[in-house]
């Protein structure tokens, strides 16, 4: 008899990485500039979003209400918008 060895897969979650590039501007000021963080949590018209490492590219306009952004070290801040806009790519915010 032969022995059959299971095909070895990469898992998704290992093939990509567990950082986003976050960019957060007011008229007069940049908060972020591409920085990288774990996560970013808004308030979009459609709905609260949490916003990770490799989401579905998207364009969401935002509703008053919290940012809530996880940082690299295990903490987080949060930030209030009256409106605006998040642009979503696989990497960034």
């Amino acid at each position: 008899t032969v022995a059959i060895k299971p095909v070895q897969r990469r898992g998704y979650a290992d093939a990509v990485s567990d950082k986003i590039k976050l960019s957060l501007a007011m008229p007069h000021q940049a908060i972020y500039k591409s920085q990288d963080v774990v996560q970013v949590n808004v308030a979009a018209e459609s709905g609260d979003m949490g916003i990770l490492a490799q989401h579905v590219p998207s364009i969401e306009q935002l509703r008053p209400g919290l940012i809530e952004v996880i940082e690299e070290s295990g903490g987080n801040k949060q930030f209030f918008l009256s409106g605006g806009f998040a642009v979503v790519q696989p990497n960034s915010v």
